[in-house]
């Protein structure tokens, strides 16, 4: 009953709240806030009856075709308490912080639908499971990218959905693969399908939809982008939690099939310490205040890639490295809470995020700073705070497998990549934290302190104050996180640990080590070479964006040039009659009867180009009709039914000449019909409307359709 509710009550709650949008927006919100609470005191029973050592489970066969399969045991029961807690509490800023959005109320049903999704992917017992619910939720979350609907958040959620379906596309063909081999999709059966030469290839395709998720390099490029311009609550929940769900599916592959396969778990620790290192610089190197955290949640998802690689190399006696894994997989999550949520108090009063524009406003403000400094002291890695904790046994787990070897070699370079990796992470929460709370803004610094004691109101305050409430408590009291290592270690496979010291003199000799880098860092690099008196913080961004990047340009342009060569082949009638005389020719000797026929090697072509033609006039006008209608821009002010005459207009006649290109290679090849329907019946709308042309031809909108087709399939999955 516990997993049914979990999944349902956020999708009748999203049904509801709606419905009653459309009468009063404080019921809505009500409702919404109340539902959310209901799923955290459902997952709060589910985590204590797991401490007490019941497990649920749900099986719903049938259902998709081969059944969903649920289970909520120590790290998944776990994970949806994190996410029922991190949703409820980025509920309770929500009406806040949209007090002055539109489109709240699409916002708040695919939030609910998400909940929804990424509870079954953390309660997944079954790989076929984890993929409809993680598909579900990548369809769900990119209105929430989208929801500003402006260039620059169009284009990340086109990059976002990119990322979201080619990973999804090839974790399939990965599913295939493992069911063809294991003939079982659970993860029992992954287990037992341990050491299989066959499984390396399927586990690397599963996992590079899990690692698109999460952030992995070299799939990493949504996140830079998404979070600078997604409200600050789906930010907060895109970090925290979607991230993790990618996370979710490396531990299954990489701790059950994969668990000591040497050059799987050395390919997986490189890509980790590339994504550390990377987003740590990227972070030093922006001056966007979400930009900065969003780099910086792909360098934790580094380090928790690496502790899970290092539990891959050191097999059954990984513990140390997946307990740190787990470890920092809360301790980030709790941490971009908190500091997401702070960057959304700071932009709901000035709808800024530029460094430059912010410095000062923390000042003479005690429950932002105290809660800013929290963040920041953990997600560096200071002892007494729960970053450090994670952290030290992923390192613990490097010096471990190093010592194994019984010499360090590449493995004392990849330490002190990690090391180095670290201090960065100080330098630029040392660049955000002192440019928010400790620098002065002469020109507009009475402004900010006119906000002072009004800058958020109580439901704000009061999430506020519970997220960053953790991060001392779990840091001071490192037993409850051993606790929660070993309720994982059922899931995981690998024992958890007890009895660590974690402020040993070794321990805190690392940390010192990572701080000392970070401050030298900011001291030289941030205030010497980042930073100008008159112009400030200065930014140096590569370009991340798919469709600016020079590379992405150039195979745009191949592409464009070689449907246009295709384009103008097929409107050759010299090229479609040379082309079945070459094939005839060269296939004399063996389809001697065939080749024979002139008739047919006029007509198969013919054909063809008809049927094709056809089939990319019903797309375009399904395109078109979609932009016109349910897709339209905001800036357009064009009557539905015009969209529809454009539609119809533009598939009749793709019909019609097909039909016309059929009847003249058959019936009227002496006497052909030389009529063109598309020139007819929408050649005016092309000359009068640009935009219809190129509607006809935008990827984005193939993409779309795409994503869209997905869905569709999924439900019918789901209903049939």
């Amino acid at each position: 009953m516990i997993a049914a509710l979990l999944l349902s009550v956020p999708l009748l709650g999203a049904v509801v709240s709606s419905v009653c949008a459309r009468r009063s927006e404080r019921v809505r919100d009500r409702i919404y806030t109340a539902e959310l609470a209901i799923v955290f005191a459902l997952a709060v029973c589910a985590f204590v009856s797991n401490v007490r050592g019941r497990a649920i489970s749900l099986t719903v066969p049938g259902l998709c075709g081969m059944g969903l399969t649920l289970k909520l045991d120590g790290f998944r029961s776990l994970y949806a308490l994190v996410a029922s807690f991190m949703w409820l509490m980025t509920g309770l800023m929500s009406p806040e912080y949209f007090a002055h959005y539109k489109n709240r109320t699409r916002y708040y049903l695919f939030n609910q639908i998400t909940l929804m999704a990424t509870l079954g992917v953390f309660m997944s017992d079954d790989l076929y499971t984890t993929f409809i619910f993680f598909e579900i939720m990548s369809l769900a979350s990119y209105p929430w990218v989208a929801h500003d609907e402006n260039a620059g958040a169009m284009g990340a959620a086109g990059t976002y959905l990119a990322i979201a379906v080619f990973g999804g596309m090839v974790t399939l063909m990965g599913l295939f693969m493992a069911w063809n081999r294991v003939g079982s999709l659970s993860f029992a059966a992954l287990t037992a399908a341990r050491g299989r030469a066959d499984m390396i290839l399927p586990s690397a395709l599963i996992l590079v939809g899990f690692g698109a998720k999460a952030g992995l390099f070299p799939l990493h490029i949504w996140l830079p982008q998404a979070h600078p311009v997604a409200p600050a609550p789906a930010s907060a929940l895109l970090s925290g939690v979607l991230t993790k769900t990618g996370v979710f599916g490396m531990l299954v592959i990489c701790l059950r099939p994969m668990l000591g396969c040497l050059p799987f778990g050395n390919v997986m620790l490189a890509l980790g310490l590339i994504t550390m290192a990377l987003g740590a610089v990227l972070a030093l190197l922006s001056t966007n205040l979400k930009r900065i955290l969003a780099c910086s949640s792909m360098s934790q998802i580094g380090y928790i890639t690496v502790g899970v690689a290092m539990a891959m190399l050191l097999g059954e006696e990984g513990h140390v490295p997946a307990s740190g894994a787990v470890m920092h997989m809360v301790n980030h999550s709790v941490l971009k809470l908190t500091l997401f949520m702070a960057a959304g108090v700071v932009y709901m009063n000035l709808h800024k995020l530029e460094l430059n524009d912010l410095r000062g406003f923390g000042r003479g403000k005690p429950l932002l700073h105290a809660a800013f400094l929290l963040g920041a002291l953990g997600l560096a890695g200071v002892p007494l705070f729960n970053g450090y904790l994670g952290k030290t046994l992923i390192h613990e787990g490097i010096l471990e497998y190093a010592h194994e070897l019984g010499h360090f070699g590449i493995y004392n370079v990849c330490e002190w990549i990690f090391l180095c990796a670290a201090g960065v992470t100080t330098g630029y929460m040392l660049k955000i934290y002192i440019a928010l709370f400790w620098q002065k803004n002469p020109s507009r610094q009475a402004e900010y302190d006119a906000l002072n004691g009004h800058y958020m109101n109580k439901r704000t305050a009061f999430a506020l104050c519970a997220a960053m409430v953790l991060i001392p408590v779990l840091g001071l009291f490192p037993a409850i996180l051993e606790g929660v290592s070993r309720m994982c270690s059922g899931f995981t496979g690998i024992e958890g640990v007890h009895g660590i010291h974690f402020f040993s003199l070794g321990n805190l000799r690392g940390g010192a080590i990572s701080l000392a880098i970070g401050t030298f860092l900011y001291l030289t690099v941030v205030r010497k070479l980042l930073y100008n008196q008159e112009r400030g913080y200065i930014a140096v961004q590569p370009k991340l964006n798919l469709r600016e990047s020079a590379a992405a340009k150039l195979g745009l342009r191949c592409v464009d040039g070689l449907c246009a060569v295709v384009d103008h082949a097929l409107e050759n009638r010299m090229f479609l009659h040379a082309v079945p005389e070459a094939v005839s020719g060269f296939a004399e000797n063996v389809l001697d009867r065939f080749v024979e026929n002139p008739f047919i090697m006029k007509v198969v072509p013919d054909a063809v180009t008809a049927l094709t033609r056809a089939a990319a006039g019903l797309t375009d006008g399904v395109v078109v009709l979609l932009k016109g209608g349910l897709f339209r821009s905001r800036s357009e002010h064009r009557h539905r039914k015009h969209s529809v005459y454009y539609a119809f207009s533009y598939v009749v006649g793709h019909i019609l000449d097909a039909f016309v290109l059929l009847l003249n290679v058959t019936v009227y090849r002496n006497r052909p019909i030389h009529i063109d329907f598309v020139y007819v019946l929408a050649s005016r709308v092309y000359d009068r409307d640009p935009e219809f042309a190129r509607a006809t031809r935008t990827v984005s909108f193939g993409l779309l359709l795409f994503a869209a087709g997905l869905l569709l399939a999924l439900v019918y999955l789901i209903v049939l």
